[in-house]
């Protein structure tokens, strides 16, 4: 499945569509993204506010060309298509400023073609480019979670997916965990979806929410580094602070990036002087990655990519 190139989110931020004063805001986060959130952004949510928070998002990407020229790339969620609600929502914000949408509560595969059937509609009588607007899936149910790979390879739109964990969200009531501050309760979840995105071809997945106090920054930290150490990109937050600890995190480092380069550099002269003897890099006695294989340089190159699309290499 042919998918569009995307850029990696290290960072995305949850805002409610109906409150105006914190969608003025927004374009001034230092967010990579930022969800403007349409399906359940208060409680209660009544047609009144409804109403109220499509106007809202609809001014507020309609301005988007006014924006400062590094704002955040601007999702929305929006109600899922059994609803039969979802068409209203897209109707009001398919804008060029909008970058894609986060599907909720899905069951199966279904749900993603019948968000895909809608989107193209919209994107038709809006005039947009067909597979502008990317979708999301968020994995918040048992079924979603088994059928994760599925759930991937429904549209080519899918451009991120990634484990949808949450203390007390939809998640937790499908599964029933415990949620505790080392997150082994969401190991399994997070892992497993991680897999599957990959193995569907989903180049830079993103993980649920940190689910500990805002000022919590020690936990935030291990949580967000056991993320990248298992494959993840970036993740989910409600608070925009904590964007820059996040994106310390998700950013490879000036050595990492160093490292990769030698790697590359190192085959590449190896292959340019036409040589068969084994290229090292340092002691050979000293284990992987010291004796550098084919897959070694391959890896170099897929996360020298990673760190181009980051703008730090």
């Amino acid at each position: 499945m042919q998918r569009p190139r995307v850029r990696p989110i290290r960072s995305l931020v949850f805002v409610p569509g109906s409150d105006e004063k914190r969608l003025a805001d927004v374009p001034g986060l230092p967010a990579d993204a930022v969800v403007l959130d349409m399906e359940e952004p208060q409680t209660p949510m009544t047609e009144r506010i409804r109403e109220q928070t499509r106007r809202l998002v609809s001014a507020f990407l309609g301005d988007a060309d006014r924006h400062p020229a590094e704002h955040p790339r601007y999702f929305a969620r929006l109600r899922p298509a059994s609803s039969g609600e979802m068409l209203t929502d897209l109707q009001a914000i398919a804008l060029p400023g909008l970058a894609g949408v986060l599907v909720p509560k899905i069951e199966d595969p279904r749900d993603i073609v019948a968000a895909d059937a809608l989107v193209t509609n919209v994107e038709v009588q809006a005039g947009l480019p067909r597979g502008s607007i990317l979708l999301y899936p968020i994995l918040e149910t048992a079924q979603a979670i088994r059928l994760a790979y599925e759930i991937a390879m429904a549209s080519p739109r899918v451009g991120y997916m990634g484990g949808a964990i949450s203390r007390f969200g939809d998640i937790h009531q499908a599964l029933g965990f415990r949620w505790t501050r080392e997150g082994r309760e969401t190991l399994f979840l997070r892992s497993k979806v991680l897999a599957d995105a990959k193995a569907a071809g989903i180049r830079y997945p993103i993980s649920g929410m940190w689910g500990g106090d805002v000022s919590d920054l020690e936990g935030l930290r291990s949580f967000a580094t056991e993320l990248r150490d298992l494959g993840y990109y970036g993740m989910m937050l409600g608070d925009a602070a904590h964007v820059p600890l996040v994106h310390e995190l998700f950013t490879p480092s000036a050595e990492e990036v160093a490292y990769w380069r030698e790697l590359v550099d190192l085959a590449d002269a190896a292959e340019a002087r036409g040589s068969e003897e084994a290229v090292l890099h340092g002691d050979a006695e000293q284990g992987e990655g010291h004796v550098v294989h084919l897959a070694h340089v391959g890896s170099a190159r897929l996360n020298l990519e990673w760190a181009r699309d980051l703008g730090v290499a």
